[in-house]
């Protein structure tokens, strides 16, 4: 969808909290220091979630279908496509995540109602046999797991095409029919060092934070500069303690990237003269009024650079205010629907594109869904 807006002015007095951001490394974005706030409830009325029996209990009839009774049917008589969310709903780590992303699942399928949403908690320990379970139930495609460790302890059972919530790791042997939507830093950081070569950048300072988030978003840069131009990026560390260097190589380049915190970005962006072209990711959009970040090019999610867009408004907003960071959960979920929907009717090595609430999502190498952001400009007040 960004390829239908031109550039935005965003002043970042956005609805979402502003907080802190760390990241573990098992998680699929930025986590917050203050806690995440889940949902109360889904937005709106959501569709009637069936949950699988527990392991060992007899089936019980499901409120919206009898167990003996066939699915129910829509229009043209085929069966109703049935999805399995398989999320560590109670898990004391990632429910709070799994809840934010399943409301986000609920209000995809409250909107397109073309599927069935069936429940399916899992912790690492139990996800194969939940999965089984959930297969043999009737679902033809899954949505999850959430983290790294459960798609690795999944992925030689899947059976039916899967959507993980994660990156998947190298050691995980490939399945043809496991795939994988996230939101990790390292494909923003390459899509960062695309943006600036095809604005012209050719002699560029990276200045990279010393938090592991920053440590990625600067890995990932350097790798994609260096693939593109054939040399290395200029690269410095960022030391308040020492801004006159900082300010001379800023001097002597065409543009800065920053894989920096708010604080540090801010810092330095302060500091540097307007004529300076300055860069950076979805890691400084944390929402509220940020001036001494405005004129800063960046990226993020059209779900939040873009909220006025048909295709982003046709999905409600969480019912409670979230973090804009677990906005991005939100997001992932309504997008995770989506794919789903398409795995589901698409043939093996079909091409798999969705203007999505996340990005340009294409279906790459390895089963990857790729996402291209939309670019904006940080302001200081409002929407505009």
């Amino acid at each position: 969808m960004q390829r239908l807006t031109p550039l935005l002015w965003i002043g970042v007095a956005l609805t979402w909290l502003t907080t802190a951001q760390a990241q573990t490394p098992d998680y699929i974005i930025q986590s917050n220091d203050a806690p995440m706030r889940a949902l109360v409830q889904p937005p709106g009325q959501p569709p009637r979630l069936a949950p699988l029996p527990a392991e060992g209990a007899a089936a019980a009839p499901r409120a919206e279908t009898p167990a003996s009774a066939p699915v129910a049917q829509p229009a043209g008589g085929r069966p109703k496509l049935r999805i399995g969310v398989i999320l560590p709903n109670e898990s004391s780590e990632l429910g709070e995540a799994a809840a934010v992303v399943r409301s986000g699942v609920e209000a995809a399928a409250q909107v397109d109602q073309n599927a069935e949403l069936i429940s399916v908690d899992a912790t690492n320990d139990n996800v194969v046999a939940r999965y089984r379970a959930a297969v043999a139930d009737g679902v033809s495609v899954v949505i999850g797991p959430l983290s790294r460790s459960g798609i690795a302890q999944l992925a030689p059972a899947v059976s039916v095409p899967t959507l993980a919530l994660n990156s998947i790791g190298r050691e995980v042997a490939p399945n043809p029919k496991l795939y994988s939507l996230s939101l990790i830093v390292e494909g923003e950081a390459r899509q960062l060092a695309r943006l600036m070569r095809d604005d012209g950048r050719a002699n560029p300072l990276l200045v990279v934070g010393g938090d592991p988030l920053s440590q990625r978003l600067g890995r990932a840069f350097a790798d994609e500069w260096s693939k593109l131009s054939g040399a290395p990026v200029r690269q410095m560390g960022f030391d308040a303690a020492n801004m006159d260097a900082l300010l001379a190589a800023a001097g002597q380049s065409d543009g800065v990237a920053l894989a920096l915190d708010v604080t540090q970005a801010v810092t330095l962006k302060s500091a540097l003269t307007p004529d300076v072209p300055v860069y950076g990711t979805s890691q400084l959009n944390v929402g509220g009024n940020q001036p001494g970040l405005a004129g800063v090019r960046f990226i993020d999610m059209p779900w939040l650079l873009m909220p006025g867009h048909p295709a982003v408004r046709r999905y409600p907003r969480p019912a409670t205010p979230l973090t804009a960071q677990t906005e991005r959960l939100y997001a992932l979920g309504i997008d995770a629907y989506r794919l789903a929907v398409q795995l589901a009717a698409s043939r093996p090595g079909a091409q798999v594109r969705l203007d999505g609430v996340t990005g340009d999502l294409k279906l790459g190498r390895d089963r990857v869904f790729e996402r291209q952001l939309p670019a904006g400009v940080m302001g200081g007040n409002a929407l505009q």
